[in-house]
Protein backbone atom coordinates (compact mmCIF):
# COMPACT_ATOMS: atom_id res chain seq x y z
CA UNK A 1 0.00 0.00 0.00
CA UNK A 2 1.14 3.38 -1.11
CA UNK A 3 1.98 6.06 1.34
CA UNK A 4 1.31 9.91 0.57
CA UNK A 5 4.83 11.70 2.06
CA UNK A 6 4.80 14.08 4.85
CA UNK A 7 5.42 17.59 4.62
CA UNK A 8 8.63 18.12 4.23
CA UNK A 9 9.72 15.03 3.20
CA UNK A 10 10.24 14.34 -0.95
CA UNK A 11 10.59 11.74 -3.29
CA UNK A 12 14.05 11.03 -4.79
CA UNK A 13 14.63 12.58 -8.52
CA UNK A 14 15.04 9.82 -11.33
CA UNK A 15 15.53 11.71 -14.01
CA UNK A 16 13.04 9.33 -15.23
CA UNK A 17 14.42 6.80 -13.52
CA UNK A 18 17.50 6.13 -15.72
CA UNK A 19 20.90 6.99 -13.90
CA UNK A 20 23.14 8.93 -16.37
CA UNK A 21 25.25 6.67 -18.57
CA UNK A 22 28.47 6.76 -16.64
CA UNK A 23 31.68 6.52 -18.79
CA UNK A 24 35.80 7.93 -17.77
CA UNK A 25 34.60 10.85 -17.95
CA UNK A 26 31.50 11.08 -15.96
CA UNK A 27 32.76 9.44 -12.94
CA UNK A 28 33.91 12.42 -11.60
CA UNK A 29 30.11 13.75 -11.37
CA UNK A 30 28.70 10.61 -9.93
CA UNK A 31 27.79 9.97 -6.13
CA UNK A 32 26.80 6.16 -6.16
CA UNK A 33 24.07 5.55 -3.40
CA UNK A 34 24.50 2.36 -2.11
CA UNK A 35 21.52 1.32 0.15
CA UNK A 36 19.10 -1.67 0.90
CA UNK A 37 16.11 -1.31 -1.84
CA UNK A 38 13.86 -4.03 -1.38
CA UNK A 39 10.80 -4.77 -3.21
CA UNK A 40 8.87 -2.13 -4.50
CA UNK A 41 6.54 -1.15 -1.80
CA UNK A 42 8.65 -2.86 0.62
CA UNK A 43 9.43 -0.67 4.22
CA UNK A 44 13.22 -1.10 2.87
CA UNK A 45 12.37 0.51 -0.46
CA UNK A 46 10.54 3.17 0.92
CA UNK A 47 13.00 3.62 3.27
CA UNK A 48 15.85 4.03 0.50
CA UNK A 49 13.73 6.45 -1.61
CA UNK A 50 13.20 8.60 1.65
CA UNK A 51 16.51 8.89 2.56
CA UNK A 52 17.95 9.39 -1.09
CA UNK A 53 14.79 12.19 -1.83
CA UNK A 54 14.99 13.95 1.34
CA UNK A 55 18.58 13.48 2.75
CA UNK A 56 20.91 12.15 0.42
CA UNK A 57 20.42 14.20 -2.77
CA UNK A 58 19.71 17.67 -1.14
CA UNK A 59 22.86 16.82 0.68
CA UNK A 60 25.30 16.71 -2.28
CA UNK A 61 23.79 18.94 -4.20
CA UNK A 62 26.35 22.06 -3.79
CA UNK A 63 29.06 19.61 -5.04
CA UNK A 64 27.23 19.63 -8.22
CA UNK A 65 27.21 15.55 -7.87
CA UNK A 66 24.49 13.40 -9.36
CA UNK A 67 23.53 10.80 -6.88
CA UNK A 68 22.61 7.23 -8.75
CA UNK A 69 20.96 4.11 -6.65
CA UNK A 70 21.49 0.98 -8.63
CA UNK A 71 17.75 0.78 -9.81
CA UNK A 72 18.41 3.79 -11.17
CA UNK A 73 21.18 2.25 -14.11
CA UNK A 74 18.77 1.60 -16.99
CA UNK A 75 21.70 0.71 -19.41
CA UNK A 76 20.88 -2.59 -20.89
CA UNK A 77 23.48 -5.56 -19.56
CA UNK A 78 24.26 -7.15 -16.58
CA UNK A 79 23.30 -4.93 -13.47
CA UNK A 80 25.70 -6.81 -11.22
CA UNK A 81 28.82 -5.70 -13.40
CA UNK A 82 27.36 -1.99 -13.61
CA UNK A 83 26.81 -1.62 -10.37
CA UNK A 84 30.65 -2.37 -9.62
CA UNK A 85 31.66 0.17 -11.97
CA UNK A 86 29.65 2.80 -10.08
CA UNK A 87 31.04 1.54 -6.35
CA UNK A 88 34.81 0.93 -8.32
CA UNK A 89 34.89 4.34 -9.86
CA UNK A 90 32.26 7.04 -8.95
CA UNK A 91 33.92 10.37 -7.30
CA UNK A 92 31.56 9.36 -3.73
CA UNK A 93 29.81 6.62 -2.71
CA UNK A 94 27.06 7.41 0.19
CA UNK A 95 26.45 4.34 2.01
CA UNK A 96 23.31 3.14 4.10
CA UNK A 97 23.83 0.56 6.32
CA UNK A 98 20.02 0.41 7.40
CA UNK A 99 18.72 -3.22 7.73
CA UNK A 100 22.34 -4.92 7.64
CA UNK A 101 21.68 -5.69 3.99
CA UNK A 102 24.48 -8.66 3.01
CA UNK A 103 24.51 -6.69 -0.56
CA UNK A 104 25.12 -3.45 0.85
CA UNK A 105 28.44 -4.75 3.20
CA UNK A 106 29.39 -6.43 0.50
CA UNK A 107 29.53 -3.40 -2.00
CA UNK A 108 31.03 -1.59 0.91
CA UNK A 109 33.73 -3.70 1.16
CA UNK A 110 34.71 -3.09 -2.57
CA UNK A 111 34.75 0.59 -2.07
CA UNK A 112 36.78 -0.04 1.01
CA UNK A 113 39.42 -2.15 -0.94
CA UNK A 114 39.51 0.34 -3.84
CA UNK A 115 40.21 3.33 -0.77
CA UNK A 116 37.91 6.13 -2.56
CA UNK A 117 36.25 8.25 -0.66
CA UNK A 118 32.84 6.92 1.29
CA UNK A 119 29.93 8.07 3.68
CA UNK A 120 28.17 5.75 5.93
CA UNK A 121 24.59 6.79 7.23
CA UNK A 122 22.78 4.50 9.25
CA UNK A 123 19.08 4.25 11.12
CA UNK A 124 19.50 5.26 14.64
CA UNK A 125 17.67 1.71 15.71
CA UNK A 126 20.07 -0.68 13.68
CA UNK A 127 23.53 -1.46 15.37
CA UNK A 128 26.39 -0.57 13.75
CA UNK A 129 28.51 -3.50 13.15
CA UNK A 130 31.70 -3.93 15.00
CA UNK A 131 34.27 -3.74 11.89
CA UNK A 132 32.57 -0.30 11.68
CA UNK A 133 31.64 1.18 14.37
CA UNK A 134 35.01 2.77 14.65
CA UNK A 135 34.25 4.93 11.94
CA UNK A 136 32.03 7.93 11.77
CA UNK A 137 28.38 7.12 10.72
CA UNK A 138 25.97 9.64 10.42
CA UNK A 139 22.87 8.11 12.86
CA UNK A 140 19.29 9.29 11.90
CA UNK A 141 16.30 8.85 13.93
CA UNK A 142 13.61 7.50 12.39
CA UNK A 143 11.27 6.23 15.17
CA UNK A 144 8.79 8.53 14.18
CA UNK A 145 7.98 11.57 11.99
CA UNK A 146 8.02 13.98 15.14
CA UNK A 147 12.06 12.39 15.65
CA UNK A 148 12.81 12.92 11.82
CA UNK A 149 11.66 15.79 10.31
CA UNK A 150 12.77 18.74 12.96
CA UNK A 151 16.27 17.04 12.02
CA UNK A 152 16.12 16.95 8.29
CA UNK A 153 18.40 19.61 7.95
CA UNK A 154 20.99 18.64 10.43
CA UNK A 155 21.33 15.11 8.79
CA UNK A 156 21.71 17.00 5.53
CA UNK A 157 24.43 19.64 6.84
CA UNK A 158 26.45 16.53 9.15
CA UNK A 159 26.34 14.48 5.41
CA UNK A 160 27.54 17.79 3.66
CA UNK A 161 30.00 18.22 5.89
CA UNK A 162 31.39 14.48 5.51
CA UNK A 163 31.51 14.47 2.05
CA UNK A 164 33.29 17.90 1.96
CA UNK A 165 36.18 16.86 3.85
CA UNK A 166 35.96 13.33 1.76
CA UNK A 167 36.61 14.88 -1.66
CA UNK A 168 38.83 17.85 0.10
CA UNK A 169 41.21 15.51 1.28
CA UNK A 170 40.28 11.91 -0.57
CA UNK A 171 43.39 9.86 0.87
CA UNK A 172 42.47 11.06 4.33
CA UNK A 173 39.12 9.15 4.38
CA UNK A 174 39.83 5.84 6.63
CA UNK A 175 38.29 2.61 6.39
CA UNK A 176 39.55 -1.00 7.98
CA UNK A 177 41.64 -1.34 4.46
CA UNK A 178 42.94 2.00 4.78
CA UNK A 179 43.44 1.32 8.81
CA UNK A 180 44.55 -1.91 9.26
CA UNK A 181 46.76 -2.30 6.14
CA UNK A 182 47.86 0.77 4.59
CA UNK A 183 50.37 -0.56 2.37
CA UNK A 184 47.99 -2.93 0.58
CA UNK A 185 47.26 -2.24 -3.13
CA UNK A 186 45.21 -3.29 -5.27
CA UNK A 187 44.39 -2.57 -8.93
CA UNK A 188 42.01 -3.14 -11.87
CA UNK A 189 42.48 -2.97 -14.88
Amino acid sequence: MKRDLPVGISKPETNGGAAPDANAADWEKICFYISPIGDEDSEERQHSDLFLGSIVEPAVEEFNLTVVRADQIGKAGMIGRQVIDYILNSKLVIVDLSYHNPNVFYELCLRHVRRLPTVQIIRRRDKIPFDLDQFRTIQIDTTDIFSMVPNLQSYKSEIATQVRAALQDPDSVDNPISTYYPNLTVSFG
